[in-house]
């Protein structure tokens, strides 16, 4: 597709964008907690089936309480290829993104209606998304499409969604736009991009960065609402303080081609919206490697692939004694600004998937990582390792595994949908089309009374799943 042709469907959808989208009782303005759905389902997991040959793609309902789905209740339509979901602060609306990142991905982006369990609002996007974050009222959702067509500009573009409305409500021009953080109170949203980006037109002209600050007040009341911010390697993930003066930003360094991986604070009260200037961010902490990031506390869990000339450089040892590729595991703490332990090897690939399980568990999954598959039949004994690490983060041991010690479980596949379950001691991850019920008290399958085929799995729910979300707590 020549470079023409992308700027006239863009201009075609940036008119028609409003009037594209397809209505249908949105529901922005409550919570779907303790309401009565249409499922008669109020402990819900939505789960995301891009493709399921005998079965239609869509969003799957299950309940997450008894781990049951019912049978014959029909998926809730959201694109062809339904994969990434975000769930809106106040549980009322479920964003979910359809697209297989080629040539011919619908890339539709569905607002679907918790309560109703239906597709409130869809429309498609001009590229692929991997990140999009949504106002603490609920109201605003903003899209990162890092290849967008931009006239007279480098690719790359935030979208505003009103998600009271369903409709889009303008852009954002940011090159190269691929991760987005908001803050606490939604005053502030950073976005992160892939390479060294120069931001002009729309009233801006400014400096080359990897990191810009949005301010999302002064969005259509100012001619450039972006701040640039200089001095960040490659950047992927911030978590901000409670207050919002602080963000601790991770930088990916030489896994996202930079120069090293590190954990930066950048002082957001330091920000002149009308002088378009931040100042300088902190000293960076070097780490080994950092793709993406958990908080409590003060402590911050990081996970990325140490690299080092282009390459993987943390080999490791298979359960059998085989050198293998690995991913790192590394624990710092946010109060002194350094490391507390690092060399937990974890499996290697992209990680950009993180979550704490009930019981001090810690959930990591990763994508195109170095698999073990032996070859058919499987016999007992045989070593299975795909894209899953579960980290035991207490002073007890948890099933087979030590404090502080690691399990790959013998699954293939990427991990891309971690959901710890509320109120249970159970986490729902999905890896390699697959979902599965981890049981955080012994690290391994849960046994459900309710599947025949047991361990771990949801009996007659089959496809080829990407992501897992809880709706309703």
């Amino acid at each position: 597709m020549t470079t023409t042709t992308l700027r006239k469907i863009l201009t075609t959808l940036l008119y028609l964008l409003p009037g594209s989208l397809i209505l249908s009782n949105c529901g922005g303005g409550y919570g779907s907690a303790g309401t009565s759905h249409t499922s008669g389902i109020h402990t819900r997991a939505f789960i995301s089936d891009a493709v399921s040959g005998t079965t239609p793609a869509g969003v799957y309902i299950v309940n997450a309480f008894t781990d049951v789905y019912p049978l014959g209740l029909a998926p809730i339509s959201a694109g062809n290829s339904p994969g990434m979901m975000v769930v809106t602060p106040n549980r009322a609306q479920t964003l979910a993104f359809s697209s297989t990142n080629t040539q011919s991905s619908d890339n539709v982006f569905s607002i679907i209606n918790n309560v109703a369990e239906t597709n409130a609002a869809h429309f498609s996007l001009p590229g692929y998304t991997e990140s999009f974050v949504v106002s603490p009222d609920s109201t605003t959702a903003y899209i990162a499409i890092p290849n967008a067509p931009v006239v007279g500009q480098n690719p790359g573009f935030v979208q505003l969604v009103n998600l009271i409305q369903g409709a889009g409500t303008g852009q954002i021009n940011v090159p190269s736009v691929h991760y987005l953080w908001i803050s606490n109170n939604g005053s502030r949203l950073l976005a992160f991009t892939d390479v060294l980006s120069t931001l002009y037109g729309q009233g801006c002209t400014l400096t080359p960065a990897f990191a810009f600050v949005i301010i999302p007040s002064d969005i259509g009341i100012k001619p450039c609402p972006v701040i640039p911010v200089t001095g960040f390697d490659h950047p992927v993930q911030a978590y901000f303080t409670p207050d919002d003066t602080t963000a601790y930003v991770v930088n990916c360094g030489p896994e996202c081609n930079g120069t090293r991986a590190s954990v930066q604070p950048f002082d957001m009260t330091s920000c002149d919206p009308d002088a378009l200037t931040c100042g300088t961010p902190g000293s960076a902490a070097p780490v080994d490697a950092a793709s993406v990031a958990l908080v409590q506390g003060s402590t911050m869990y990081l996970a990325g692939t140490p690299y080092a000339n282009g390459a993987p450089s943390f080999t490791c040892l298979g359960a059998k004694g085989e050198t293998l590729t690995c991913g790192e595991l590394t624990i710092f703490d946010l109060a002194t600004m350094s490391v507390v332990t690092s060399g937990i090897a974890i499996t290697d690939g992209y990680h950009n998937r993180i979550a704490m399980g009930a019981n001090g568990q810690l959930f990591i999954g990763a994508r195109t990582c170095t698999e073990i598959i032996p070859p058919p039949p499987v016999q007992p004994g045989d070593e299975i390792r795909g894209c899953l690490s579960i980290y035991n983060s207490l002073t007890t041991q948890v099933g087979s595994v030590p404090p502080g010690g690691v399990l790959i479980p013998p699954e293939n596949g990427d991990a891309t949908g971690i959901q710890p379950i509320a109120q249970r001691t159970v986490v729902y991850v999905v890896q390699g089309g697959s979902l599965w019920i981890y049981d955080d008290t012994i690290d391994a399958l849960e046994f459900n009374p309710n599947d025949p085929n047991n361990p771990g799995e949801i009996f007659g729910l089959v496809g080829d799943f990407i992501d897992v979300k809880t709706v309703d707590f």
